[in-house]
């Protein structure tokens, strides 16, 4: 039997002379999935992926396929859902023309249905709008006070 003098044991005859790369005795508790050293030779190695991003090239920010929005084309959006609503207006002034009477104060006349439901729905368009337009231009004229100084 051959000592080894590194080793506790001695190495058991059976097993030969010792060749060249062997590793000595497997141990039966190691784990190859979790000590690299153990895995086999014949895996392909799995190259891991950078840790950190890098960059591969000036690239554009926005894709090209992507078109990017413009003030032209939400005035054109704009325009079409406006011919819309007017179209659907149309549609519903003609079909509800049959007269009534419309008092108002003093005054009185009449109107097709249609028509004065329409000025109906403009008259609180105002109610709202001219309101809310003072207090945009009350908001503007308080942010230029405020660049000045």
């Amino acid at each position: 039997m051959s000592e080894d003098r590194t080793r506790a044991t001695a190495r058991p005859a059976s097993h030969g002379p010792r060749t060249h790369g062997s590793a000595g005795p497997q141990d039966p508790r190691a784990d190859p999935a979790t000590r690299p050293t153990m895995r086999p030779a014949a895996e392909p190695a799995v190259p891991e992926g950078p840790t950190v991003p890098t960059p591969t090239g000036w690239e554009d920010p926005q894709p090209r396929d992507k078109l990017a929005h413009s003030r032209t084309g939400v005035l054109w959006t704009g325009l079409i859902l406006s011919a819309l609503v007017l179209l659907l207006l149309l549609v519903f002034i003609l079909q509800n023309d049959a007269p009534i009477q419309i008092n108002f104060f003093a005054a009185s006349g009449t109107l097709p249905t249609g028509v004065a439901l329409l000025l109906a729905a403009i008259a609180g368009l105002l109610l709202v709008a001219i309101p809310g337009g003072l207090r945009i231009l009350q908001l503007r004229r308080a942010a230029r006070r405020g660049r000045r100084l």
